[in-house]
């Protein structure tokens, strides 16, 4: 029982005071498994597919077409959402929390996302704000 009690307690610590990671992804990888590229290209989410993923900074990114993909490739650090994807509002005021592909803007050629259409009013109320105290927030917000 001892050695169940220290190995749950070892397993604790380490997940309390592990990094996040710089890109927010899920299960179904980052961005929840929706094209990066295709906000700049199409203007719109557009779901990925397995056939065209790579993996980039520890997490699975899904692309529509093998164009998007190569495109990805060869700049990815331009087609990524700002912050690791995370909701630019929360980065903004400090912290970290999950977004949703659907509520996304695209200003100054950077994609951003937010946790929801509601959060994003918000954001984009005092978008320019955000983004400028998110960039101050970032990446320390992960540490």
């Amino acid at each position: 029982m001892k050695t169940l009690t220290t190995t749950f307690l070892l397993l604790f610590c380490l997940t309390a005071f592990a990094q996040k990671s710089p890109i927010y992804a899920t299960k179904d990888g980052a961005i929840k498994g929706y094209d990066p590229v295709a906000y700049f290209t199409s203007g719109e989410p557009i779901k990925g597919q397995e056939t065209y993923s790579l993996n980039w900074k520890d997490a699975q990114w899904y692309f529509s077409s093998q164009e998007n993909l190569d495109t990805f490739k060869a700049d990815p650090e331009k087609y990524a959402p700002q912050f690791g994807g995370y909701c630019a509002y929360a980065v903004g005021n400090g912290y970290t929390y999950r977004s949703d592909p659907k509520a996304w803007k695209i200003v100054d050629n950077k994609l951003y996302l937010n946790y929801s259409i509601g959060i994003q009013k918000k954001w984009e109320a005092n978008q320019a704000n955000f983004i400028k105290q998110g960039e101050a927030n970032w990446p320390k917000v992960i540490e």
